[in-house]
């Protein structure tokens, strides 16, 4: 069995507007900008990096904001909701912040047994909260909300899936277990990893497929201390059937991709070398920062990409 895999690391989405998603995710949110670099495969749209003060692994929205991208279309096949996790008795807080901010679907529910607080993103991102005691890591301030409300980082993602059984024997490969079901959700823990260790998936038998688009989770990343762990887990993976592209160098992390039987792409994502490997730790996130085969397009992307707030 795979036990190199420590939790989320990342989760990426897309949206269709840069200042708006920035604005969101750094004022109302709260979170770190702490990457301003661009698409590999489209060098013309940005990739804006959210995350706590350091980018730690488990605490990194990522987005692909393609300019007036149509919104996508929720179904099967993807992650349904991102949830973060937040101190007990935060909720009313955000609640209120969120109702302030004119952020739309805010929902209280529970799950688990626990506080959750859901809500949508500017182009209808599932997005919730849920309290959670213990999380030690440490919260990023800078943005004006108090350690005793701040996002700590993520704390699961849910996938709608038509069925479960495939996914859920491909989690358990990965190193998770199942620890609990709650009518059609089954909920898998990694344990020893990070506070990002929890994947639910929601079984939708009669939705249809989701179309990707403005407000789609576009992948998932899972993250492993090192290449070598990383190397492992692919070889490990492979063995049970996946197909898994070699690895890719993403300038702050080093990645493998496979679209898993449920129809959601999952990555594998190293913890290494960081996001402070071109920027100082204190200046993150505040400069525009190109893949090194991108650098000669400098010029016309200062030119031609969204003015986005510091």
């Amino acid at each position: 069995m795979i036990d190199q895999i420590k939790g989320l690391h990342h989760v990426t989405a897309m949206a269709r507007d840069a200042r708006e998603n920035n604005r969101f995710y750094t004022d109302t949110l709260g979170l770190r900008r702490v990457k301003k670099t661009v698409n590999f495969d489209a060098p013309d749209v940005y990739h804006l990096y959210y995350a706590d003060g350091a980018g730690t692994p488990g605490t990194v929205m990522t987005y692909f904001p393609f300019p007036n991208a149509a919104r996508g279309r929720p179904g099967t096949g993807e992650v349904g909701t991102t949830v973060f996790s937040v101190p007990e008795g935060s909720l009313p807080f955000w609640e209120k912040r969120l109702a302030e901010q004119g952020v739309a679907g805010i929902k209280p529910s529970n799950r688990f047994g626990e506080n959750v607080l859901r809500f949508e993103g500017p182009d209808g991102d599932g997005l919730a909260l849920v309290e959670t005691s213990g999380d030690g890591r440490a919260p990023w301030t800078g943005n004006g909300i108090g350690a005793d409300h701040a996002i700590r980082g993520f704390r699961s993602v849910s996938m709608r899936l038509q069925d479960t059984e495939r996914q859920a024997e491909l989690l358990t490969a990965m190193g998770y277990k199942e620890t609990g079901k709650e009518g059609a959700v089954r909920r898998f823990v990694v344990e020893g990893g990070n506070e990002a260790n929890v994947v639910d998936l929601e079984a939708h038998p009669l939705m249809n497929p989701g179309q990707q688009g403005a407000g789609s989770v576009h992948h998932v990343a899972f993250a492993v201390d090192n290449r070598d762990a990383q190397l492992a887990v692919r070889k490990a993976l492979m063995e049970t059937g996946q197909q898994i592209t070699p690895v890719i160098d993403r300038d702050y992390f080093y990645a493998i991709y496979f679209r898993t039987p449920g129809g959601v792409l999952f990555e594998v994502a190293t913890n290494e070398p960081g996001f402070d490997r071109d920027e100082d730790a204190a200046h993150l996130g505040e400069t525009l920062k190109l893949p090194k085969q991108h650098e000669h397009l400098r010029p016309y992307l200062e030119q031609n990409l969204q003015p986005i707030d510091a």
